[in-house]
């Protein structure tokens, strides 16, 4: 199975016909997209003006969408290895049990929906790689009461997700799955409380 960084050069090889390449991009999807495959097909889409259905898309325009990609999971990566290492501090101190970050981190290794959308069609519209330091600055700073990556306060609590973990804290503003390790308690009881009164104005 090819690692993303063969599909990569398959995507920039000018010799590949254009259907192989933009093929070749969407299986870098299946080994990185922080929203999810469909949610961050849908973005570099967007922000690059790549019609989703077109199979011999201008080149410029992939290259550009695989460019924006890259250095996301640039972004990703280096802050996995400072995890990683941090990890590797703790259990060396006698900290062997994970918490709830470490927990949540172990789910999303390598990046695959860091930052998931259940819905493809709402996401950030920022580069992945600015929404990816607002999410690890969130992540390092502590529990808040906001979504990290909008600063959006309207959060609702989602039970019926169409993929694990099933059910989140979802941004009303940007869209994605907030990571609990960034929400407070109260964040996460509010949530909840929106949801409810959502169920309730419907019954």
């Amino acid at each position: 199975m090819a690692g993303f960084r063969s599909l990569a050069r398959q995507v920039r090889d000018p010799r590949s016909d254009l259907a192989l390449r933009r093929y070749s991009l969407r299986k870098c999807l299946e080994r990185f997209a922080p929203y999810g495959h469909r949610a961050t097909w849908d973005h570099l889409c967007e922000r690059h003006d790549i019609e989703p259905e077109d199979r011999a898309p201008d080149p410029a325009r992939l290259m550009a969408a695989l460019d924006e990609l890259e250095e996301a999971r640039a972004v990703w990566l280096a802050y996995e290895t400072q995890f990683a290492k941090r990890r590797k501090r703790e259990k060396h101190d006698g900290l062997r049990r994970p918490g709830t970050f470490d927990d949540w981190h172990r789910r999303t290794w390598g990046g695959n929906g860091v930052a998931r959308c259940d819905d493809p069609a709402v996401h950030p519209t920022e580069p992945l790689a600015e929404v990816l330091r607002r999410l690890i600055s969130g992540l390092e700073s502590g529990p808040g009461g906001a979504c990290p990556v909008c600063a959006e306060k309207g959060i609702v609590w989602r039970a019926d997700l169409s993929q694990a973990p099933w059910a989140g804290a979802v941004c009303k503003g940007c869209g994605i799955v907030v990571p609990r390790p960034v929400l407070t308690s109260e964040a996460m009881e509010r949530a909840k409380r929106v949801r409810q009164r959502e169920l309730a104005s419907v019954a």
